[in-house]
């Protein structure tokens, strides 16, 4: 087993909001002129696809203690950069309202994109959080995302955080990863046999709908084509930081499991090879996970099968137990996972306040979660 804790970075996107519509505003430009002109947060602060959002791709860490100090601190910066900019900023996987079609930054290789995939871009205003965990080189990193496939559903069920989508209640936790069915590569990956194969099969995807290159390969799993990780990209960008770094703990735990020897835990985390589902079994859970979230029964990711939400939870913390204890974050995990079944993902906190009071309702859950510390 590493004698230090497996390395991981976060990709959280934002979005700036209209104060009175709650639509998409198109600072983004202005926003990243002035974040990326402070020296601490210059490497961290990009532009993204829409002219309304700006994303922090964090350092990497060891620490989730270091990883949510860092995160609160940058969304701190970026609530005031969107105070004096006079608008609201939100960590939602969808605006509650949208335009017909959205503002795409000036960027080539956006526009492009933009070229290719055309109508597709239209519902395509959305935001989520990309986890990258190290791993030891390109065999491993196969090898754990092809077990990473069985854990997608279940990490969707706790991460749902787009429910209201042009002012009405989809009846979805997670319509951010609706949207996303609609692009040439989505959902599951499929199951490599090795690096090799890995690399000639995205090779043969490379200029055929709208793939230019790995970068825009969508599914919610893969080697990242930039740096030595598995990204996870399953979950929609997330209310308050704390569970943004309860999905990255997970997903960290989950890479250890499968590539430290000495945890000695790979075959615990994944269905036997009788009971392996396949990617029909898959991608029809992605999309219930996105509908129920955490309210109905959950794809077990070690049976493969429905299972009660709070059931599903508890097998995952026993069998990821021997990686979260040697990281330091089990406590973390338990936690995060009570005040999920406590308090409900950030879906289900959206759908109240909507509910109760419409889009203002959501306006005064967003502004909290910038301001809170914990």
């Amino acid at each position: 087993m590493s004698s230090e804790p497996r390395t991981f970075g976060l990709e959280e996107e934002f979005v700036f909001l209209d104060p009175e519509t709650l639509r998409p505003a198109d600072v983004a430009a202005g926003a990243f002129r002035s974040l990326s002109g402070r020296a601490a947060l210059k490497p961290i602060t990009h532009r993204e696809f829409l002219a309304s959002q700006v994303e922090h791709a964090s350092t990497v860490f060891t620490s989730m203690e270091e990883a949510h100090t860092a995160l609160v601190a940058f969304r701190r910066e970026l609530a005031a950069e969107a105070g004096r900019l006079g608008v609201n900023v939100a960590s939602i996987g969808a605006p509650p309202d949208a335009q017909a079609f959205p503002t795409v930054t000036d960027l080539p290789r956006y526009l492009r994109i933009v070229d290719d995939m055309g109508g597709v871009i239209a519902d395509h205003q959305i935001q989520g959080l990309h986890v990258h965990v190290g791993i030891p080189d390109h065999e491993a990193g196969v090898r754990a995302l092809n077990v990473s496939r069985t854990w997608l559903p279940f990490f969707s069920a706790l991460t749902g955080n787009s429910p209201i989508w042009r002012g009405h209640d989809t009846g979805y936790e997670s319509w951010r990863n609706v949207a996303q069915r609609r692009w040439t590569t989505t959902g599951c990956p499929p199951v490599f046999r090795d690096g090799a194969d890995y690399d000639r099969r995205l090779e043969r995807l490379i200029g055929i709908g709208g793939m230019k290159d790995r970068a825009i390969i969508m599914w919610n799993a893969r080697l990242s084509p930039h740096v030595p990780t598995l990204e996870i990209r399953v979950a929609d960008a997330q209310l308050e930081a704390w569970s943004s770094v309860l999905l990255a703990a997970l997903c960290r735990a989950l890479v250890s499991c499968v590539v430290d020897e000495g945890l000695g835990r790979a075959r615990s985390v994944q269905p036997t090879d009788e009971s392996a589902p396949g990617p029909e079994l898959l991608n029809a859970s992605l999309l219930h996970s996105a509908h129920s979230g955490l309210s109905a029964e959950v794809l077990d990711p070690v049976l493969a099968e429905l299972r009660p939400a709070e059931e599903t939870l508890e097998r995952a913390l026993r069998v990821l137990q021997p990686a979260l204890e040697a990281s330091g974050d089990l406590e973390l995990v338990r936690d995060g996972f009570e005040r999920l079944l406590r308090d409900g993902t950030g879906a289900a906190r959206q759908r109240t306040a909507f509910a109760a009071n419409g889009l203002p309702g959501l306006r005064t859950l967003y502004e909290p979660t910038f301001a809170a510390s914990r």
